[in-house]
Order: C-alpha cells, then sequence, then structure tokens
C-alpha cells in the first residue's frame, strides 16, 4: 500500500486544507461552545480549523496537536494565536479534563485505532466538554477525490484498494455515531456539511494532486509518468469543465458531537 504522506504544509493545504477551512466555518457554530472555552484541536495539520475556533468561538485558549512537524510549521505561522504540540491522537500531551472542547478535522479515518483516539478525547475533555469531530464523506460526496479515484481505477487496477472510499468505512454517520456512543459520550448528533469546490481550471484542479500530500498525491507520486499522464487524462475526461473551462464540485463532510458525561 502507498503510504499517506503528510509533511509539506502548503502542499497540502492547496489540495485539501483550503476546503477544510469551509467546513471548519459551519462546524464550529453547529458545536455551540460557550465564549471563554479552552479548546484541543486534535490533528490540527495547517490550523484550518483551529483558526475557525479562534476566529468564530471566542476561546480562552486553543492548543493544537499533531504527528506532524512540517505541518505544525505552517499551522504556526499562519495561526500565531494559539499553540500547537506535537503529539498523538492516542496519546494526547494534556492532563486529564484540560479541554471544554475537544475537536478533529479529517482526521479519524486515519488513526490506526480510532476507538482508542475517541477514548482518549474523552479522557481530555472536562465533564460537560463537548466531543466533536468531522471527515470527508469519501465514499460518495468528496468529489474531487471520487473523480481522481475513479479515473485511477480505470488506469490501475491494482490501486483500487487505496481508494479512501474503500479504505475508510468509518466516514459514514451510522459508524462516527457507534464510535461517540462507545466511548460514553452523551446527547450524541451527525449532521452532514457540504462546501462548494471550485476550480478555475483543470490545471488548478489537477496542480495539488501532483504536491504528494495525502492519500491520492501520494499515491499518485509513487507511479511512473507514464501512468501519472494517463491519470491525469482520464480525469480530465471525466470532470463536468464548463465552457469557460471551471470546473464546479461540492464536497461532502460528515461532523459528530457528543457531551462529555
Amino acid at each position: 500500500m502507498a503510504p499517506d504522506v503528510w509533511a509539506e504544509g502548503d502542499a497540502y493545504e492547496a489540495y485539501v486544507g483550503r476546503w477544510s477551512r469551509r467546513v471548519a466555518a459551519a462546524f464550529v457554530p453547529w458545536l455551540d461552545v460557550p465564549g471563554g472555552a479552552r479548546w484541543l484541536d486534535v490533528g490540527c495539520g495547517t490550523g484550518a480549523l483551529t483558526e475557525a475556533v479562534l476566529t468564530l468561538a471566542a476561546p480562552a485558549s486553543v492548543v493544537g496537536v499533531d504527528p506532524s512537524a512540517g505541518f505544525l510549521g505552517t499551522a504556526r505561522e499562519r495561526v500565531p494565536a494559539a499553540t500547537f504540540e506535537v503529539g498523538d491522537a492516542t496519546a494526547l500531551p494534556v492532563a486529564d479534563g484540560a479541554a471544554d472542547a475537544v475537536i478533529s478535522g479529517l482526521v479519524l479515518n486515519f488513526v490506526p485505532d480510532a476507538p482508542a483516539a475517541a477514548a482518549e478525547f474523552v479522557r481530555a475533555a472536562a465533564p460537560g466538554a463537548v466531543v466533536a469531530a468531522y471527515v470527508w464523506d469519501y465514499a460518495d460526496g468528496m468529489q474531487l477525490m471520487r473523480h481522481f479515484w475513479a479515473a485511477a481505477a480505470d488506469v490501475d487496477p491494482d490501486g483500487a484498494g487505496l481508494d479512501e472510499g474503500v479504505r475508510f468505512p468509518l466516514c459514514r454517520p451510522e459508524p462516527l455515531v457507534h464510535l461517540w456512543l462507545a466511548a460514553g459520550l452523551a446527547d450524541v448528533d451527525v449532521r452532514s456539511i457540504e462546501i462548494p469546490t471550485a476550480f478555475a481550471s483543470f490545471d488548478d484542479y489537477w496542480r495539488p494532486f501532483l504536491g504528494g500530500q495525502g492519500a491520492a498525491p501520494g499515491y499518485l507520486a509513487t507511479l511512473p509518468p507514464s501512468r501519472q499522464d494517463a491519470i491525469r487524462d482520464a480525469v480530465r475526461a471525466r470532470l463536468p469543465v464548463a465552457a469557460d473551462g471551471s470546473i464546479a464540485l461540492t464536497a461532502r463532510a460528515w461532523a459528530v458531537r457528543g457531551v462529555r458525561r
């Protein structure tokens, strides 16, 4: 299996970070956390969700935790008002009950032991704290990736198992609710968040796939140039390109929310 690559923050921003910011703008108000709260952003990456908390939630503090030093470097530059630490979702570098809101964006499906991560979120949450996360709807609603993987399967059937829609059954409402309930959270709710993902041209769409950051770009980087070109051409043929060359897609995320007992 080709590795998921998480090292260069700017390349990730171009691929997914910019779209995660739009989801975060809807996700944070939905949580309805009062101002003055202590927030913990698990798997904060380049700081998209962290920045939304600072902008929208009037927090007392925000701590972001991520295993990628490269991503944290970008996050520190973009969001200097937050604190960032290297750490793992299943072993958070915070005390029990340290946060009034524990959140995570686009991370849970990449954690090898999601139940352990959910249990760690609960450990870090104070009684009454909100614990919440969002993930892409890889199987259906994340169109920019769905077009890529459909084309890749035609060109390279051996790579079909790398498709996030196949790899991550967690990224659906029922499994997310089950995960939160199994962690002992109360008042569990799930919702979809859909955003537009518009591209000025095919090059605008395709260039981020060449950055090597994330599952699909990481897979593409392992292929010889001729195979990469074949996938590019197959993707181009599938996309709904308007007369002016623009491409209008949508992306759906599933968000889950619960309360620490």
